[in-house]
């Protein structure tokens, strides 16, 4: 599955996309693997409250299954003005 990063996730992790393979049933569960990485992805993912995360191009919240999902983006809340 394709991992999108965005904005200052995407600063604090150094790239805007990874490519991986998971066991990860939920959002959540996936969050931990990437924390898990390196420091760079404990950084980018220590407050989750601060991150929105779309499931195939879906806002979702992070107990969302990730079964037969081919992406998830991560980014901060947006804000319109």
């Amino acid at each position: 599955m394709d991992v999108l990063y965005f904005a200052w996730v995407r600063e604090r992790i150094g790239h805007p996309k990874d490519k991986v393979e998971t066991g990860a049933a939920t959002v959540r569960e996936l969050v931990a693997e990437l924390r898990a990485r390196e420091a760079r992805y404990e950084a980018a993912f220590a407050d989750l409250d601060a991150l929105r995360v779309a499931v195939d191009q879906e806002l979702a919240d992070f107990d969302a299954p990730l079964a037969g999902v081919r992406e998830v983006a991560f980014f901060p809340p947006m804000t319109g003005g």
